[in-house]
């Protein structure tokens, strides 16, 4: 991509230590550099939840937080974040602190439709070029205890990483019945909106 269509200079810094969203970023060959924002999200998330802000609000706030937090350190690099949020019934969740929330989450989700939201954020020297939160809809089937605690045994801790204690991209398929949304959404980093910017801005070749 550096001498096809990329045009921006220097890579994208991905504010993320996500595999998923380094794997997407890598197959739609733009190139970046990874740079984790090392926030507290449970805590910058503690003050939303308590304001009842909703799952694309929480996503998007997130998402820009932890962009305006790289971009601080790295001026003049164009900085993309993302965060993911899921919506069931009302209630708003985010990332499983421990292996008991992610055996809720799941009884929570089993047998239930919820919308997930995944929010990014591109940051260029402290200034916001680009905000986007599109939402997928995702059916769970009905899991017995049983089938969830195997799944968590399987998948051990990578589950911690995952909003609704599920990666879809892996063994967390076996958790759906029906998913409506684009794969980039679902995986937590939605490549449209970006690329549509991006070419707009003249940033790859259109």
């Amino acid at each position: 991509m550096t001498k096809g269509l990329w045009r921006a200079g220097a890579p994208l810094v991905l504010a993320s230590k996500s595999e998923a969203r380094r794997t997407l970023l890598a197959a739609a060959q733009l190139p970046f550099e990874a740079c984790d924002a090392g926030l507290d999200e449970r805590a910058l998330e503690a003050p939303l939840r308590a304001k009842g802000m909703d799952a694309a609000g929480t996503a998007g706030f997130l998402a820009r937080e932890k962009a305006l937090a790289v971009a601080a350190r790295m001026q003049g690099r164009l900085v993309l974040a993302a965060d993911q949020t899921l919506a069931v019934d009302g209630r708003v969740l985010c990332k499983p602190s421990s292996r008991e929330a992610a055996v809720a989450q799941l009884g929570l989700l089993s047998g239930r439709t919820h919308e997930l939201h995944s929010a990014i954020c591109l940051v260029r020297s402290g200034e916001v070029l680009l905000e986007a939160v599109p939402m997928a809809r995702l059916s769970v089937r009905p899991l017995s205890a049983a089938f969830i605690a195997a799944y968590l045994d399987l998948v051990g801790d990578a589950v911690l990483s995952s909003v609704g204690a599920y990666r879809i991209e892996a063994l967390g398929i076996h958790l759906f019945e029906k998913v409506e949304g684009d794969q980039s959404t679902i995986l937590g980093l939605p490549l449209l909106p970006l690329l549509g910017y991006l070419r707009a801005e003249g940033m790859i070749l259109e």
